[in-house]
C-alpha cells in the first residue's frame, strides 16, 4: 500500500520545492507544527521529491519513476525513516543497533499496511543506539540515486546521551557537518523541546493547522470506508485542523466497530463460540480497546433499534442484526452494554464483564 495523499501545506511545499530546484535546500531541516498536522507526511513528500528521477516543472515528485514508487511504498534504500521506539534491551552496542533496526522495521512494515502514522508509546524515544544507527547509515554512499534522506520523527524525543557522550557528540557533529549527499528532516511539535545543540543546527519550517475543508477532503480520500454525514462533521470538528487526529479516530473507531460486530456474531452463534470469545479477552486493561468495543457495541445496537422502529440505521448493521428484532429485546441488550461499560470504568476484570455481558446479550437477542 502506498502513502496516503498529502493535503495542505502549500506554502511550505512551494518553499521546499524552490530550494530543491535552486540547490539551496538546507541539509538539516526541522518541520515544526501541532501534533497530527502532517509533519511526517510532508517529510516523506520531501524525501520523495529528493529521490525522484523526473520532478515536475511545478517542483513536485512525478509519482511514476522508480524512486517515487519505492519512496511512496517506504521501500527506497536511500530513505531512512527513524521513528521513536522502546529502548533496546540488548547489552552490547552492536546488538542494540541490530535490535533497534528490527524495531523500526516493524513500525515501517505496519505503516505499509496501514499508512497512518500512529503516535508512539510514552516510553518510546531515540537513544544511544539511534545515534549509532544514524551515524552508520549516514556514512554509506547512496544505494540508488544521488542522495540519502533521513527523517527523524519526533526528534524532541532524542534523549541526552549522558552515559555515552561520544555517541551524542558524534551525532551533533553529523548535523553540523552532514555528508554532502545527505539531508536530515527532523519533526517536532515544539522547537524548544529539541536539544539546544540540535536546534541551533536545524532550519525551522513551521506548519499551520489545516482548514476544515482540507481535513474533510483528507478524510474522504484517505479513510476507508469514507465517513460521511454526521460522523464526518464530528471528525472534522474534533480534529481542529490536525488530520492525524481525525484519521486516528476514524481508524480506531472502525477497529472498535469491527470488534463489536465479531462479538455479536460470537454471541449469536451459540455457547461454544461465545465461550471461545470470552477466553480470548484479556483479564487486564479494562480501558482502551475493550471500552472502545463496548462503545461501538452500544452504537451498533442503537442503529439496530432505529431499523426496528422503521428508521434507516446510520451505518450498515452486521449480518446477525440485519433482521427483524423486537425493540424491547434491543433495549434490554443496550442496557446490558451500558452496565458493562460502567463496570469497565470501575476497573472490573474485563473477562468477567464480558462473560456476564455475553450471557445477557444472548438472552435478549436469541431468547
Amino acid at each position: 500500500m502506498s502513502l496516503h495523499p498529502l493535503i495542505g501545506h502549500e506554502d511550505a511545499r512551494r518553499e521546499l520545492s524552490r530550494a530543491v530546484v535552486r540547490g539551496t535546500l538546507p541539509q538539516v531541516i526541522a518541520l515544526v507544527g501541532p501534533p497530527g498536522v502532517g509533519k511526517q507526511r510532508l517529510a516523506l513528500w520531501l524525501a520523495q521529491l529528493l529521490l525522484c528521477d523526473r520532478p515536475t516543472a511545478e517542483g513536485e515528485p512525478c509519482g511514476a519513476c522508480r524512486g517515487c514508487l519505492q519512496a511512496g511504498g517506504l521501500a527506497h534504500p536511500d530513505l531512512h525513516w527513524i521513528v521513536p521506539v522502546l529502548r533496546p534491551k540488548a547489552g552490547e552496542p552492536d546488538k542494540q543497533v541490530e535490535e533497534l533496526e528490527s524495531l523500526i522495521a516493524e513500525v515501517i512494515s505496519e505503516r505499509r499496511e496501514r499508512p497512518f502514522y500512529a503516535a508512539p508509546e510514552g516510553m518510546a524515544g531515540h537513544f544511544v543506539s539511534t545515534a549509532r544507527l544514524i551515524q552508520r547509515r549516514a556514512m554509506l554512499t547512496p544505494a540508488m540515486g544521488r542522495r540519502k534522506v533521513f527523517i527523524v520523527g519526533e526528534a524532541d524525543r532524542l534523549v541526552p546521551q549522558e552515559s555515552s557522550p561520544e555517541a551524542a557528540n558524534a551525532l551533533l557533529k553529523l548535523f553540523e557537518e552532514p555528508p554532502a549527499d545527505t539531508v536530515f528532516v527532523l519533526t517536532t511539535a515544539d522547537l524548544n523541546a529539541l536539544l539546544p545543540t540540535i536546534r541551533s543546527r536545524a532550519v525551522p519550517i513551521r506548519l499551520r493547522r489545516l482548514d476544515d475543508s482540507q481535513v474533510e477532503q483528507f478524510l474522504r480520500q484517505a479513510v476507508t470506508p469514507a465517513p460521511d454525514g454526521r460522523r464526518l462533521s464530528e471528525l472534522v470538528r474534533r480534529a481542529a485542523g490536525a488530520i492525524g487526529q481525525a484519521a486516528g479516530e476514524a481508524v480506531e473507531r472502525d477497529k472498535a466497530r469491527e470488534a463489536a460486530h465479531r462479538l455479536l456474531e460470537a454471541v449469536m452463534a451459540g455457547p461454544g463460540p461465545r465461550a471461545e470469545r470470552i477466553l480470548k479477552q484479556g483479564p487486564f486493561a479494562a480501558r482502551g480497546e475493550f471500552t472502545d468495543t463496548l462503545e461501538a457495541l452500544a452504537e451498533t445496537l442503537a442503529d439496530a433499534s432505529r431499523q426496528a422502529s422503521g428508521t434507516a440505521p446510520r451505518e450498515a448493521l452486521p449480518r446477525v442484526l440485519d433482521r427483524p428484532l423486537r425493540p424491547d429485546a434491543l433495549v434490554a441488550a443496550t442496557r446490558s452494554v451500558i452496565r458493562a461499560r460502567e463496570e469497565a470504568q470501575g476497573n472490573v476484570n474485563p473477562q468477567l464483564i464480558l462473560a456476564v455481558l455475553a450471557d445477557d446479550l444472548a438472552e435478549a437477542l436469541c431468547g
